[in-house]
């Protein structure tokens, strides 16, 4: 985990209900792409370690025989439940737990992913924990955003690339002013980070390649699903936006909550008085891990 940081439970209080809106998807493509390079043909099992709101589980869930869900907020299993019944996926099955708790009885695995989460784990650990609950073949894959950088809201950027803008040259609206956003949250709830009832000082830590290889995984691939679409965001979603992160997580405001979303509000108007708003979607990297193929 990062430096100066211990696991709470009031990560993401509060934020479940926001994600749907507040973030951009992944690349289009991602599910599809995944399924070739991982060469998925509707066997095995698949396990996503902090699976959040289902957000890949769903889409990866019809190349699986099953598809699990680990994730320690109810609040996010129970959205991923009520995404699962509306898009029809009857494979899924959500387990409440951290990385940290695995292998939890859950059993092997063609497939452990981690979109995005794997900072939140203490990653020596978790990552030695899955390869002994990989299948033979099986693999660690990891899903992420090209090229963004250990940076965060407090600072004014964005810590998840698929939250941010590519570019913005062209575009027909206004960019989100996430900059701005980020000084009016430091106004709120100081310069330094926050993530639950703790701070995060040293941000997001890098270098997993080197966590895996002491994990004794090997054998590495990239590839990475293109981008750049046009996506037009409200001012509603820039909202939801902020409060689907942890460190600008509706509990973090106390009675301050309203206060800071009538602000918010006002600061969006101002750089978009029609509410709209453009950015690009950014490429999305699929990253796989497997142990030496002598061991299966």
């Amino acid at each position: 985990m990062p430096d100066g940081w211990e696991w709470d439970p009031t990560l993401f209080r509060g934020s479940a209900v926001h994600y749907r809106r507040g973030r951009l998807p992944y690349a289009p493509g991602l599910a599809e792409t995944a399924a070739t390079v991982l060469g998925l043909d509707g066997r095995g099992r698949l396990l996503d370690v902090g699976c959040g709101p289902g957000t890949v589980l769903l889409a990866l869930a019809r190349y699986f025989t099953e598809a699990v869900g680990l994730d320690p907020d109810e609040d996010m299993l129970a959205e991923a439940e009520r995404q699962a019944e509306r898009r029809g996926v009857g494979n899924a099955r959500w387990v409440t737990g951290r990385a940290e708790d695995l292998p939890a009885g859950l059993g092997t695995f063609r497939i452990v992913l981690f979109a995005q989460s794997f900072h939140w784990t203490d990653r020596d650990r978790v990552a030695a924990t899955v390869r002994g609950m990989l299948e033979p073949g099986g693999a660690f894959v990891h899903i992420s955003d090209v090229d963004i950088g250990d940076v965060h809201i407090s600072d004014a950027h964005i810590s998840d690339a698929k939250d941010a803008p590519t570019a913005t040259a062209s575009l027909p609206w206004p960019a989100s002013p996430y900059a701005e956003m980020g000084e009016l949250v430091r106004e709120y709830l100081g310069p330094v980070r926050r993530a639950g009832q703790g701070r995060l000082v040293d941000g997001t830590p890098g270098r997993e390649d080197l966590v895996l290889e002491r994990a004794g995984f090997e054998d590495f691939e990239q590839h990475v699903v293109p981008a750049g679409q046009l996506v037009e965001r409200t001012a509603d979603d820039l909202v939801a936006w902020a409060f689907s992160r942890s460190d600008s997580a509706p509990h973090l405001y106390g009675g301050r909550l309203a206060e800071f979303e009538r602000d918010l509000r006002a600061l969006l108007r101002k750089a978009s008085p029609d509410g709209r708003f453009a950015e690009r979607l950014p490429a999305t990297q699929i990253m796989i891990w497997r142990p030496p193929r002598d061991e299966g």
